[in-house]
């Protein structure tokens, strides 16, 4: 396969259930060399699309194509996997572990091995080598899931919740090693309610809701595209609300305003201009953040499907 061509082709994809659709119509691809965000609420339909990239599930309509071809068993040793259920063998040591599951994806022993120790060494779990898995900590487990999921040097990574239990040094170190294997050529798919690392690592999003795609594109390109909708004002007293303000946050000497849908932001100037004994003295535009318009975009999709 190209390195040009995408690693993953997701084309008009439906999983029906009886009685419930839990993916519709759904379309996206992954490139290879990026970390691609798969985001959305709870139950909102990415872990069964997940599970359809990974062939556990079928479509009921659609297509996917993976590393250049319909999943087979030759291309799940492509693949590396880090799901959010974590399920390594608890009476198993770590490296025995290891080495099983990487010669399970087609590596011999004794590369196995080796690949074991440099990553073990790596993430700072070399002297627990010998432990049994329930014996690991969350975080030191956490890690053995992610070496269990990159030992045998996959070209396509679905990582579920992957900074899960760790502390900032290792969810530090765990970023370092996907920006090793994103710049290698490896199409990674990162699915996370953590939107401050979303905003940080990825370089496209796909937000799908109740199984339907509701945002999609380049993180900058979706974060100008909202760029209309906040202000951040400074003022010479407190307020409790604006004219065509939907959120009015307090900070640091001032203000943030979500603008509602449709209002322009010379609107909301205007609006607070003409408050009594109202002095503005910094009106400025400025980016929402993932977060805030992961909240909006949802919340207004549920209210259409109320409405």
């Amino acid at each position: 396969m190209p390195a040009s061509d995408p690693a993953v082709i997701v084309k008009n994809v439906t999983k029906r259930y009886a009685g419930f659709t839990a993916v519709d119509e759904l379309s996206f691809e992954v490139r290879r060399g990026e970390i691609f965000g798969l985001l959305g609420p709870n139950g909102a339909g990415k872990t069964t699309t997940i599970r359809m990239i990974l062939d556990i599930i079928r479509p009921s309509a659609g297509e996917i194509t993976v590393l250049g071809a319909p999943m087979g068993e030759s291309t799940k040793a492509r693949i590396g996997y880090l799901p959010e259920e974590r399920g390594l063998y608890d009476d198993m040591t770590l490296i025995d572990t290891l080495v099983f599951l990487a010669q399970l994806k087609g590596l011999d022993r004794r590369t196995a091995a080796a690949r074991a120790e440099a990553l073990l060494r790596e993430v700072e779990l070399w002297e627990e080598r010998s432990r049994k898995i329930k014996a690991l900590s969350r975080g030191m487990n956490q890690k053995a899931q992610f070496v269990a999921a990159t030992l045998h040097k996959p070209e396509l990574i679905i990582i579920d919740e992957p900074f899960s239990g760790l502390d900032p040094v290792n969810t530090r170190l765990i970023k370092s090693l996907l920006y090793r294997l994103r710049d290698q050529g490896a199409a990674i798919v990162m699915s996370t309610h953590q939107m401050n690392q979303v905003e940080e690592m990825c370089q496209r999003i796909l937000l799908i809701d109740h199984g339907r795609d509701v945002l999609h594109g380049e993180v900058a390109e979706v974060r100008r595209r909202y760029s209309e909708h906040a202000v951040e004002v400074n003022l010479n007293r407190e307020i409790d609300s604006v004219p065509g303000v939907e959120r009015l946050q307090a900070q640091d000497g001032g203000y943030r305003l979500l603008l509602e849908p449709g209002v322009e932001p010379a609107d909301v100037l205007k609006s607070l201009v003409d408050l009594p004994g109202l002095r503005v003295d910094r009106f400025e535009q400025v980016q929402m953040s993932l977060d805030e318009i992961f909240v909006r975009v949802v919340g207004r999709a549920e209210a259409q499907e109320l409405a």
